[in-house]
């Protein structure tokens, strides 16, 4: 999924959209980060649909980036290290299949680096329990209404208040365990 000036589509699941687009969204190398639906069987699902579970589809982020910049390996660092990869009921508060964690690949290279990059996850030791994310190709990606876009800082009152009371915030030491294992070893 090349574009004409040269970047490349990353999608991701990683429960509430709005705490994914943040976590990629001012990363150096990355243009563009989207709130969106994908994997599911309507066309152009609303969030009602998706939010209830009426659609199929994921919460999903997809971000455009500069792979001159930035590198596929270190998009899948800082999506596993945003997420409970072993929660397979959605992630934190929100339960559900348009919630659970996914990587969705546009080509044979991204499929093989996520397929590495969770064989390492289970292997870093950080977690007790298995890894739940799915590896999938990627499938039609729509973009959410706009008050979702850039929610975290349009309200970020609001935005920090779901996210502390989720249990997101207070998984960071896994994260940060994880992360230090991605030094020492990286994908």
């Amino acid at each position: 999924m090349n574009s004409k000036n040269g970047l490349e589509a990353a999608i991701f699941a990683g429960g509430c959209f709005w705490c994914m687009e943040a976590a990629f969204d001012k990363v150096d190398g990355i243009f563009s980060v989207e709130c969106g639906y994908t994997g599911g069987y309507l066309k152009n699902p609303t969030y009602e649909q998706v939010c209830y579970g009426h659609s199929g589809h994921y919460e999903a982020v997809k971000v455009l980036f500069n792979p001159k910049k930035i590198s596929y390996e270190k998009l899948l660092e800082i999506f596993w290290t945003n997420i409970d990869p072993t929660d397979k009921e959605g992630q934190f508060c929100d339960t559900g299949n348009q919630y659970k964690t996914a990587i969705f690949y546009t080509n044979k290279e991204q499929k093989t680096a996520a397929e590495k990059s969770k064989r390492k996850v289970e292997q870093s030791g950080v977690f007790n329990k298995p890894v739940t994310t799915l590896i999938l190709p990627a499938q039609q990606f729509y973009k959410a209404e706009k008050h979702h876009q850039k929610y975290y800082k349009k309200c970020p009152q609001d935005y920090a208040i779901y996210r502390n009371l989720s249990g997101r915030a207070s998984f960071s030491k896994n994260w940060l365990k994880l992360k230090e294992f991605f030094k020492k070893d990286t994908i």
